[in-house]
């Protein structure tokens, strides 16, 4: 067995000796709220800070490279178990300083076809994707992911451009209010999808907690184009007032 083979039994052992005794109830639940867009999926019920604890704990106990941390990654992510899939991003996170746009490539290409949820898609932008391109230095390739990335014809893809965005504006907090609208208008396109419809109702949302009057005069004068749901979520942290206006017929 090789070190990739064996670093890849040591993570689902661990994942599977740490997986918390759930009821029927419990699992139907978890289900449902996660929503998996392939029926076979599988889930170990454990936390998100569990899973980087066991990610820690193995990286700390192999010798390992880049390369080979990136092949760990295509085989973690390709399960369709949810937990392996965040110790995938979680494992390769831990060589952030070898990252690139080849390594941006990579997870486009993964989750084009193994991101299934919005929980993988949202919690791997905000805590490996989004940081690495939100670093000083790396505006232009940002940029470039999220043009390319919102022109995607996966949904999973199309979702992840926003929440890549939106953890960008939460670091540097700020945003370009053209950039922003012209995302959402782009968007719009395909806000027949919920998770898209969410996606950019949380963008703004996000963007409303800087400039909340930009984003208030934005919503009032966009109140026709723009849905119900992405009306709410978006004036969700604005004054009472002002989100009873926007929310009014």
């Amino acid at each position: 067995m090789n070190n990739i083979e064996t670093i890849v039994k040591k993570i689902r052992n661990l994942l599977k000796e740490n997986e918390p005794t759930l009821t029927e109830d419990q699992k139907s639940r978890m289900f449902k709220i996660i929503n998996p867009d392939i029926s076979n999926y599988e889930m170990y019920g454990l936390k998100t800070s569990e899973i980087e604890n066991i990610v820690k704990t193995v990286f700390n106990s192999y010798e390992c490279n880049y390369e080979d941390a990136v092949e760990i990654f295509k085989v973690l992510i390709r399960s369709n178990n949810e937990g392996e899939k965040f110790a995938a991003f979680f494992f390769l996170n831990r060589f952030k300083k070898f990252f690139n746009e080849d390594t941006i490539k990579l997870f486009q290409r993964e989750y084009s076809k193994y991101c299934n949820t919005w929980s993988v898609c949202d919690s791997t932008c905000i805590r490996v994707i989004g940081p690495f391109l939100g670093k000083k230095g790396n505006e232009e390739l940002a940029t470039k992911v999220i043009d390319k990335w919102s022109a995607s014809n996966v949904m999973w893809i199309q979702r992840a451009s926003m929440v890549i965005l939106l953890k960008i504006v939460m670091m540097k907090r700020d945003f370009d209010n053209s950039y922003v609208f012209n995302l959402v208008d782009r968007m719009l396109k395909f806000s027949d999808q919920n998770y898209i419809e969410k996606g950019i109702g949380w963008l703004l949302k996000t963007c409303s907690k800087y400039n909340p009057e930009l984003i208030y005069n934005y919503l009032m004068e966009n109140k026709d184009k723009l849905t119900c749901l992405i009306l709410r979520y978006a004036s969700e942290k604005l004054p009472k007032e002002k989100r009873s206006s926007i929310l009014m017929k």
